[in-house]
């Protein structure tokens, strides 16, 4: 946020994008409880809606909710009389900081407030009146730095922060989405590649990758682009067990097809496509090379002499339900990943589906061989007088209905 100054100096910066923070002439008004406190969510109701005020109504929703006062007006008076005693000890100046007239609450006048969710506000309706381009992205790229991340973050449970948090971000994503439009339209690709990166920082998993990618791509810097675009598929579907939408994989496929590279000589390109990493062990990769990977047995497979089989591994409680949650499964996922990549061979590929769950392309391989394979990993993965097990399921490459399905759980 710009720091200005009034006459008196007397200027409140607050900050309610992701933390919350309120700071005078360099001073820090929270101490070291910056967290939810009755305080705090006093400041940030008052503060966040100076113009209009509060209701008494709903500031003592916000503040006491449904805890049995048996004097509520009271209490409140006594919360903002505290309010008004901690403000002056900080070192504001002594003026009446909060007023109350026919069941409104206000902030005072006479302290100027500097806020970055106001400033993101008025950076919007600025965006907006511009008639000229130029004008225009250049409020719009204001705004979206301006966000620098989720409304009030860590108070999300309570209603009115959650309304103005979802309000905040849609507006953020507008302002994404015009802004790149501009830039697109005037070939401004770095900024265009800034923008992306940002925005996907501030809110992940919301596909603003697409963007970047779009930027590289159009600057040719195409292994960049690459890299990029086998980073946020192995993201979304590895650090999070989340899938991105078929738009967002869609779009990157039509990316992953337009990459280019340089001329180079055939022992060179041969190089490259040799990735030693696979040699070492089976193939792990992400769902679409894994999608990919089948797409391609399947349309081969009436060459080959054996069949190839997919099976399913899903980590199973003591009951035989498959588990979902919590620091166990991961650690057991981690266990069940290595039994499987230490029970196959190096030419079969392994995809991490989901959480406690891992899809295997055997290549060609018969169902006996199967249950040998099955076993070793049961043998790996078990130790002990350990409760969870696995839940194995097979089909052959290219059917569509299971035509043997069996689990072992233990």
């Amino acid at each position: 946020m710009k720091r200005i100054e009034n006459e008196k100096g007397a200027v409140l910066y607050v900050k309610m994008f992701g933390s919350f923070s309120m700071i005078y002439q360099g001073n820090s008004l929270l101490g070291s409880k910056g967290g939810e406190t009755q305080f705090s969510s006093l400041m940030q109701i008052l503060l966040h809606n100076r113009e209009k005020g509060v209701s008494r109504e709903m500031l003592e929703e916000v503040l006491f909710g449904d805890r049995d006062i048996t004097n509520v007006h009271h209490t409140l008076r006594t919360v903002i009389y505290n309010a008004k005693k901690r403000l002056e000890k900080a070192g504001l100046p002594k003026v009446n900081y909060i007023t109350m007239k026919q069941g409104i609450v206000c902030w005072t006048k006479e302290i100027t407030v500097i806020e970055d969710a106001w400033e993101f506000d008025r950076l919007c309706k600025a965006a907006q009146k511009a008639k000229e381009k130029e004008e225009k992205l250049k409020f719009l790229l204001d705004a979206c730095y301006c966000y620098s991340g989720e409304f009030l973050s860590m108070c999300s449970r309570s209603l009115w922060v959650a309304a103005e948090a979802r309000r905040y971000q849609s507006q953020f994503c507008s302002c994404v989405e015009t802004a790149a439009s501009i830039l697109r339209e005037k070939q401004e690709y770095i900024e265009m590649e800034k923008l992306g990166k940002y925005a996907a920082g501030i809110v992940p998993f919301s596909e603003w990758e697409t963007v970047t990618l779009e930027a590289l791509c159009a600057m040719g810097r195409y292994e960049e682009a690459s890299k990029l675009y086998a980073d946020t598929i192995e993201r979304y579907f590895e650090e999070q067990g989340l899938r991105p939408s078929k738009k967002l994989l869609d779009y990157l496929d039509r990316l992953g097809e337009d990459l280019e590279h340089s001329r180079g000589t055939l022992d060179v390109i041969q190089s490259e496509l040799e990735d030693k990493a696979a040699y070492s062990g089976a193939y792990i990769c992400s769902y679409p090379v894994f999608k990919e990977i089948y797409q391609i047995v399947m349309l081969f497979g009436k060459r080959s002499p054996k069949p190839s089989l997919l099976m399913l591994c899903t980590i199973v409680d003591s009951k035989g339900n498959p588990m979902k949650e919590g620091e166990q499964l991961e650690k057991l996922s981690k266990r069940l990943e290595k039994a499987i990549c230490g029970s196959i061979r190096r030419s079969d590929v392994v995809n991490r589906y989901g959480k406690g769950q891992y899809l295997v392309l055997l290549l060609n391989s018969e169902k006996k061989e199967c249950t040998a394979i099955q076993k070793r990993i049961n043998d790996q993965f078990l130790i002990g007088r350990q409760r969870t097990g696995i839940d194995f399921s097979v089909n052959c490459v290219g059917e569509k209905t299971k035509n043997d399905a069996f689990s072992n759980k233990f």
